[in-house]
């Protein structure tokens, strides 16, 4: 049986959740459902999927937790306009990892900055091979700060390296290689089909107390360096070369810097 919950109003506010919801045999599928702003990280749309993983967290029907989009993009990063909490952010992060279910990131479309730190805080991860990602941070003066809390555990280093400082586009099958996805292929959700029977066939306990020694080292990361890192995100965005980069992405031309 599936169920499916609509983007709808919220009681008694204006506010209209960006996060899409339907639910298959135990697998709840939660889709960044803000197309028009390219799913970026808003303050909305991180507390809305803060929201949503609590109620699956607590919810004994559910297996595992599908991370998905509509549109053409997983996710641009920060809004720009609309940019969340640093803190909230980092607590979204730690939330996808702690979460006593597996999160599975389903990527059909293209994922950059801050989304590739929704992905590496998934346990599992897949893409479609159109799909292309890129950490544009250092592209608008600033760097990817507090999503290394996931990253820097779980993805190739000296591909990390180069990514980070160059702020080259890369896609699905590079991704796989260097540990951000778990796989790659023409049809996602055929790739997904095993992982998410796997996932079916498998106990509450098990998962939860597997996903505990999967997550342990990441997890130290989160305790020993998520202070530091926010501190330097929130100084980076507020500097006057953030500024000029963020306003000139927006006015779409170049930043002063570039040669």
């Amino acid at each position: 049986m599936t169920h499916t919950t609509p983007a709808t109003p919220a009681t008694g506010t204006t506010h209209t959740t960006v996060i899409g919801r339907a639910r298959e045999r135990g697998v709840e599928t939660l889709s960044l459902d803000s197309p028009d702003t390219r799913n970026a990280l808003s303050a909305a749309l991180v507390g809305d999927l803060a929201d949503a993983l609590t109620e699956c967290g607590e919810d004994p029907e559910v297996r595992a937790v599908v991370l998905t989009h509509t549109g053409t993009t997983f996710c641009a990063g920060a809004d720009l306009r609309d940019p969340p909490d640093p803190e909230a952010f980092v607590g979204l992060l730690r939330q996808l990892v702690e979460l006593p279910k597996p999160v599975v990131a389903r990527v059909a479309g293209h994922v950059r900055a801050g989304g590739l730190g929704l992905l590496a805080a998934c346990d599992i991860a897949a893409a479609s091979t159109t799909s292309t990602f890129a950490f544009t941070e250092v592209r608008i003066g600033v760097a990817p700060a507090v999503i290394s809390l996931p990253l820097l555990p779980r993805t190739d280093p000296r591909a990390l390296s180069r990514y980070y400082l160059t702020g080259e586009r890369f896609d699905a099958p590079e991704a796989a290689r260097t540990g951000l996805l778990t796989a790659a292929g023409d049809d996602v959700d055929a790739v997904l089909e095993p992982v998410l029977d796997g996932l079916r066939r498998s106990a509450p306990q098990g998962l939860a107390e597997t996903k505990r020694l999967l997550t342990a080292r990441v997890l130290e990361t989160f305790d020993r360096d998520a202070a530091d890192l926010t501190a330097l995100s929130a100084r980076l965005f507020a500097s006057p070369q953030a500024r000029e980069g963020m306003t000139a992405f927006l006015e779409r031309r170049d930043p002063a810097w570039v040669l």
